[in-house]
């Protein structure tokens, strides 16, 4: 019994030194050097997950244009924002709700599942301190982020993206087949972390979940 106490111990100890370098050390360590930030991104926030909200444009639209061939409303007069997420596939698809909650999406979720993207689209968003935070970036560092969003979708033989029929928690999104896999330390909000950092931003070491990546994104933007 003293084993087991003094094991869970060291473990849940070294998770939050884990935790604390990766927030706290920033990657990468120097600013990419941009200095005309005038390109508006979001990054949309809950206890567990966070995505990334590109504005839509006439550049947008042409590059996500797969999306509207899905039937997204990419061109209706009110769509503002192309919302995007990765995640594991079984707890994405099987879980739109805390109540829709299973245990086997759960494992997986733990171990190893392959990973979707989820695609939204909004209209107006208004930034705020809790879960939807603005950051602004250079157009470099825009083209690379729509670059990153973009390649993440996996494509079968033909290029094209594989679309996952009959998934969605309303009547504007979608899911896609992602690349990558997903696990407990490589999840949704590293996934962030990745795209911001493609972005130009600097984000912690390694941001597992939602505070620490935003804490760190705080402390070095």
């Amino acid at each position: 019994m003293r084993k087991t106490a003094r094991y869970t111990l060291f473990v849940v100890l070294v998770i939050a030194v884990a935790v604390t370098i990766g927030t706290l050390f920033p990657r990468p360590i120097w600013h990419d050097g941009e200095t005309a930030r005038t390109r508006d991104i979001l990054v949309l926030s809950n206890p567990i997950h966070t995505d990334i909200a590109i504005p839509l444009d006439d550049e947008t639209r042409a590059t996500f244009a797969f999306l509207a061939e899905s039937g997204m409303p990419l061109a209706h007069p009110d769509a503002r924002w192309i919302i995007f997420g990765w995640g594991g596939r079984a707890f994405y698809l099987e879980t739109p709700t805390w109540s829709d909650l299973k245990p086997i999406p759960v494992l997986k979720a733990f171990t190893v599942d392959s990973a979707v993207m989820h695609v939204d689209v909004a209209g107006d968003i208004t930034p705020n301190g809790s879960s939807i935070t603005r950051f602004q970036i250079g157009d470099d560092g825009f083209k690379r982020l729509v670059g990153f969003a973009s390649d993440s979708f996996a494509t079968d033989p033909n290029g094209d993206r594989r679309h996952i029929q009959n998934a969605g928690y309303g009547t504007n999104d979608r899911f896609f087949e992602a690349k990558g896999y997903f696990n407990a330390l490589i999840g949704c909000n590293t996934w962030t972390a990745q795209a911001l950092r493609a972005a130009g931003l600097r984000t912690g070491l390694w941001n597992p979940v939602p505070k620490t990546l935003l804490l760190s994104l705080d402390l070095y933007n």
